[in-house]
């Protein structure tokens, strides 16, 4: 997971911790030998081509946008087929009102028609204060959660951790983020919700009330839903 800090010399590049509040209550009731929680890698805004989500100060916003804008009024003037126009001129209209083209909720398959035009605010662009910076575990936090991502847990022996996904990841999926062996041999995901875990004091007793659930490849994930994956060896 890359973040690209565009306008924000303050922030250095490299590998940050994201605070993890649920992580921190479910670590509390489980004790393991080791806590994790997500780590993104923050890039300079050289690199915002290739990150996943670039975060800007509200002053810089209107130069981000004037990057893509002056791109597609281009590629208009180049007479582009229907197809394609019909996307530009969506998109120009998104930007001249001085939002990003994420805005505008693009179908795959018009994604796959601008896909190689490296356009900045397609990407999701979360705009901040100078004053976060103070707390880059709470920022970082938020940008996540704007940006549609939400962490599952494992806990218990050697790690208690949280692992970032993409909202509306099935378990399938989740299981792969983990490991590629326990993606490929998967058999169920058990299942305890977040609020059963910590109202029933942790695994065990959220068991014998009767709350872990058994569930399937196409399960969608919950956040911080805690996660035991079986699967084949």
């Amino acid at each position: 997971m890359k973040i690209s800090a565009f306008a924000i010399p303050e922030i250095i590049p490299g590998k940050q911790n994201v605070k993890n509040d649920k992580l921190d209550q479910a670590d509390k009731l489980v004790k393991a030998k080791k806590k994790t929680y997500p780590q993104v890698e923050l890039v300079s805004e050289d690199a915002a081509l290739d990150a996943d989500i670039i975060i800007i100060p509200k002053d810089a916003k209107t130069d981000l946008i004037l990057r893509d804008l002056d791109f597609v009024e281009t590629r208009l003037a180049k007479a582009p087929q229907d197809k394609e126009k019909i996307i530009l001129d969506k998109m120009k209209s998104v930007l001249e009102k001085e939002d990003f083209i994420s805005a505008i909720g693009l179908t795959d398959q018009e994604k796959e028609v601008v896909s190689g035009y490296g356009l900045l605010t397609l990407k999701p662009v979360i705009v901040i204060n100078k004053e976060e910076l103070e707390n880059m575990g709470v920022l970082l936090a938020r940008v996540l959660a704007e940006s549609g991502f939400i962490s599952f847990l494992t806990v218990g022996d050697k790690e208690n951790r949280a692992w970032l996904i993409k909202k509306g990841t099935t378990a399938w999926v989740a299981a792969g983020a983990i490991h590629s062996d326990i993606q490929q041999g998967f058999i169920r995901a058990e299942i305890i919700s977040f609020a059963d875990f910590i109202s029933h004091g942790g695994e065990t007793g959220a068991k014998q009330a009767g709350l872990m659930r058994l569930e399937q490849k196409d399960y969608i994930m919950q956040d911080a839903d805690l996660v035991n994956f079986r699967f084949n060896k």
